[in-house]
């Protein structure tokens, strides 16, 4: 049995692999652009105080990020095939690179968070796969 067919997703990337026009929004770390499964796909970012790009990719924050981002987005031939790599995803990290004298990740206040999910819940087509 494939890793994929445990968490029963196999059937739905049969089916497709998403569309442009579908948008699944990321809430994480920065992401590495410039990883090779990740290359030309449509990611794009929403503006906050945290940069969306990686400038440290063995950070934690992008380390993570950029996880997420594959399990996403990433290429369907690569070793870990994305769930929706044709769907554009839009990446607003909350969690920060570490600078220098820092001993822990710096992320958004958590009324920030919280009001981008109440937001996100109103939404009638938003959907958190966390779970």
């Amino acid at each position: 049995m494939k890793s994929l067919d445990l968490i029963k997703l196999t059937a739905l990337m049969e089916i497709t692999s998403g569309r442009a026009e579908t948008m699944v929004g990321l809430i994480d770390g920065p992401v590495v652009r410039d990883h090779p499964d990740l290359v030309g796909e449509n990611i794009r970012d929403i503006p906050g105080k945290t940069n969306s790009q990686c400038t440290q990719a063995n950070e934690a924050a992008c380390t993570h990020g950029t996880f997420v981002a594959g399990i996403l987005s990433g290429k369907r031939d690569s070793v870990a095939p994305g769930i929706c790599p044709n769907c554009t995803l839009l990446v607003r990290p909350i969690f920060a690179e570490r600078t220098a004298g820092s001993t822990q990740m710096p992320s958004a206040t958590s009324d920030w968070t919280l009001d981008k999910m109440k937001k996100c819940s109103r939404t009638p087509h938003a959907n958190n796969l966390s779970n």
